[in-house]
C-alpha cells in the first residue's frame, strides 16, 4: 500500500483538487472554482517535471 501511495499521490491529489472544484462549481462559486481548477494540471505538470530530474 506505501508503494502505491509513494507512486500514485501526484494522481490521488490532483484528483481531490478536481472534486474540490466542482463542488465549488456546484455551490454556486465559479470564480473559485475556475481558479483552482487549475490546480491538478499543474499538481500533474510538476510531478512528471520532479521525477524526470530524479537520477535513481
Amino acid at each position: 500500500m506505501k508503494k502505491f501511495i509513494l507512486t500514485w499521490y501526484p494522481v490521488i491529489l490532483a484528483f481531490i483538487c478536481l472534486l474540490y472544484s466542482v463542488g465549488l462549481g456546484l455551490y454556486g462559486m465559479t470564480e473559485e472554482a475556475n481558479y483552482s481548477a487549475h490546480w491538478p494540471a499543474t499538481i500533474l505538470l510538476f510531478a512528471i517535471a520532479i521525477r524526470q530530474r530524479r537520477t535513481s
